[in-house]
């Protein structure tokens, strides 16, 4: 028991202050790695009838059901055709897989919390849409990354309608 509470630490340690980085429209994103599992390229989607438009629908991966969204469609941007570059990352919020298509993976930053402001409030619709996902903002080189709050990109009520599809699809 011991050593796997020390194993637990070692791996929250490794991963502070490493964010997965991503593009999508002209803006890099950045998300926790601690809350990446993997990254997979595009999958055949089934889609979920009368979803949000930003849920793209269900992939099974490896016998498991997980939803995905575009995160451009979360933002309000124009959708974008999926490129060979665009590519799923698989992560785990609040217990719930759930995939986030995007358009291309940047590389893993090391970013330290003395490192990340918190966003600006300014007053225009666009603006405030994106900044209720994003926490902060860091600069890594000479890139600006919004970091992103894992756990607001789905609403809850998303959530409890994507575990009641997910088991059924378990079930079948």
């Amino acid at each position: 028991m011991a050593d796997e509470l020390k194993e637990e630490l070692l791996e929250e340690d490794a991963s502070k202050g490493k964010f997965m980085t991503f593009q999508t429209g002209r803006e890099y994103f950045g998300i926790s790695i601690s809350y990446v599992s993997e990254i997979i390229q595009m999958q055949p989607i089934t889609a979920i009838p009368e979803a949000e438009d930003y849920i793209k629908g269900l992939i099974n991966l490896r016998g498991k059901i997980i939803p995905v969204i575009d995160v451009r469609v979360r933002f309000k941007m124009e959708p974008a055709e999926y490129t060979d570059r665009t590519c799923i990352i698989v992560i785990d919020v609040k217990s719930t897989v759930i995939g986030l298509i995007v358009e291309k993976i940047a590389e893993v930053d090391d970013i330290m919390d003395e490192d990340v402001v918190p966003p600006p409030t300014l007053g225009g619709h666009r603006d405030n849409e994106k900044n209720k996902y994003v926490y902060g903002l860091a600069r890594t080189g000479d890139t600006m990354k919004l970091l992103l709050d894992p756990e607001k990109l789905i609403k809850q009520e998303d959530l409890n309608i994507l575990e009641e599809v997910q088991e059924e699809e378990q079930q079948a």
